[in-house]
């Protein structure tokens, strides 16, 4: 076993700390560390908040952290930034918004970047999702700064999906066009005193209405809230549990979570092979001479390489 994963466990906070720089490199170390954790994760409600800049997702997140430590439960937060190429430190607007929180040992914030690889955000964000899991977080927020492909991707990861928009700003349409309709599961108006609230939220209603067949059997309800006073709060959590139970006791929870797993299977084969084709075959003096030869076109060059396929230590 990983000498972190006790104390993780355990939850001392500063083995969370140390585990999720772990998982955020690409060495042995990270490898051993979550395969000692992962018989220990399985157990938290992993929630995806997205929308546009400006929707209030932040401070909708605050004042969910203040609502479910209310009620004794560990959250933690991933605050996910595609374009950021740091980790650790990104979205510090974000942070400053719950430093209420920051000294409340059952609240763990960390911020996500990629580091110059959107590629790479999902998988990162999936393990460290597994830490906080495994840290006791009955919680974890997961959060967006915009809802193009890289969040979309980092949203998979989620068993719950929150889609906040705001009226008059015509944010219906952009989330419509980026394909976010298709994974949220409760869409929220936030900042619900400002006018056009009641036009946005009959859009959104008539685009449901439009869709008619729904994904794993739930309609997603339409909520309102004021996240600065904290209004709607109670209402979404409880829609959020309610959601859950129909995931659990409808089996497409299950099936999501096994989704995941072959995502997960998928890309580390397809790193492997990468890994493979750069450092053994491209590499090779022999395999270049081959290709300058014009004795094999790159039809046959594959099938070459396929051959040997099934031989790959992976």
């Amino acid at each position: 076993m990983h000498p972190l994963v006790e104390k993780l466990c355990q939850g001392d906070i500063r083995a969370a700390a140390r585990a999720l720089t772990v998982v955020e490199s690409d060495d042995e170390n990270r490898r051993q560390l979550l395969e000692s954790l992962y018989p220990m994760t399985g157990r938290a409600h992993i929630i995806g908040f997205t929308g546009p800049p400006g929707a209030g997702k932040s401070t909708l997140v605050d004042a969910m952290i203040g609502f479910l430590r209310q009620r004794s439960l560990k959250v933690g937060v991933l605050a996910v930034d595609p374009s950021s190429p740091f980790s650790g430190g990104a979205l510090l607007g974000d942070r400053i918004r719950m430093i209420r929180h920051s000294e409340d040992s059952g609240v763990f914030i960390r911020s996500v970047g990629t580091r110059g690889d959107l590629g790479g955000l999902s998988a990162a964000t999936g393990d460290m999702v597994h830490v906080l899991d495994a840290f006791g977080c009955d919680v974890i927020f997961l959060e967006t700064v915009g809802v193009g492909q890289s969040e979309l991707d980092v949203l998979t990861r989620a068993d719950s999906v929150v889609l906040v928009l705001t009226p008059g700003t015509g944010d219906h349409i952009q989330a419509a066009k980026a394909g976010i309709m298709e994974i949220a599961d409760i869409f929220v108006v936030n900042k619900d005193d400002l006018p056009g609230s009641d036009t946005l939220i009959r859009e959104i209603q008539w685009m449901l209405h439009e869709k008619r067949q729904f994904r794993e059997n739930w309609q997603p309800p339409v909520l309102r809230t004021q996240a600065v006073a904290e209004q709607g709060i109670e209402e979404l959590w409880q829609t959020l549990v309610g959601h859950r139970q129909h995931l659990a006791s409808s089996g497409f929870g299950e099936k999501r979570r096994c989704r995941r797993l072959e995502v997960d299977v998928e890309r580390l084969l397809q790193l492997k092979f990468r890994n493979y084709l750069q450092y053994q075959v491209f590499s090779s003096q022999k395999w270049r001479e081959l290709l300058q030869s014009n004795v094999r076109d790159p039809y046959q060059a594959a099938e070459m390489i396929q051959e040997h396929f099934p031989r790959l230590a992976l």
